[in-house]
């Protein structure tokens, strides 16, 4: 069995990436040859995705003419949040329930490389073998951001939280929608989520080995520019 769709997460305002963000939505920043975006639906793609799920908000009419002119040979279906933004879990719940298989999720804040390729695929290995939902986590020391606290620990391949946490969430998730089955919520986050699979024990992942860039700010957009990648 080979996972067939994905859902990427372009809803965001993008705040902290003001004054770029007035004009232009985050997932279209270029870093590079590519915006995030295209780096998002490259993985994909190549990971052999053929159907994939993108929510939209911000500036979404950008994003739409973005998708519509590079006539991608994926199927790619808009969930489009303009009227109401659903959080990171309710946007994803929305943007997948015509899936009745498992789904990667990925977030575009992540600068993703072919080098996440492989890591993508050990993570489907584990999903498939597991059956439980899987995150790509990595070790804060290899951050290019060195601000962020971690948001998880991973001990073998079992997820935790703790009061000290030294991995952090890359945005790289297999999911499949019983995640969701207590959830009555219209608009929720998805660690609403997390949290309830750490307390069953059901939540696991792997450890990316990548050096992460993560576009949260106008000040870390700015460093990782100055780093001149080359794809």
């Amino acid at each position: 069995m080979k996972i067939k769709h994905g859902m990427i997460l372009a809803a965001g305002l993008g705040k902290r990436m003001q004054p770029i963000t007035l004009k232009t939505p985050k997932p279209l920043i270029r870093l590079g040859n590519k915006n995030l975006l295209e780096r998002a639906i490259q993985l994909l793609t190549n990971h052999g995705i053929e159907e994939i799920a993108i929510n939209v908000h911000h500036l979404s009419n950008q994003i739409k003419d973005f998708i519509d002119k590079k006539k991608y040979k994926v199927k790619i279906i808009i969930s489009d949040e303009q009227d109401t933004i659903l959080d990171t879990g309710g946007g994803i719940l929305h943007a997948t329930k015509s899936f009745k298989k498992p789904f990667v999720a990925l977030n575009p804040d992540t600068l993703w490389s072919d080098a996440y390729f492989n890591e993508l695929k050990d993570l489907e290995d584990l999903y498939l073998k597991k059956k439980k939902p899987c995150l790509l986590l990595v070790n804060k020391n290899l951050s290019f951001d060195n601000s962020f606290k971690g948001d998880f620990n991973l001990n073998d391949d079992v997820i935790s939280r703790g009061n000290s946490n030294e991995f952090i969430f890359t945005g790289l998730q297999i999911l499949d929608q019983s995640v969701f089955s207590s959830i009555k919520d219209k608009i929720f986050s998805m660690n609403k989520v997390w949290n309830r699979l750490i307390e069953e024990n059901s939540l696991i992942g792997n450890a990316s080995k990548q050096k992460f860039y993560h576009l949260n700010t106008k000040e870390m957009y700015d460093k990782i520019s100055n780093l001149k990648i080359i794809d």
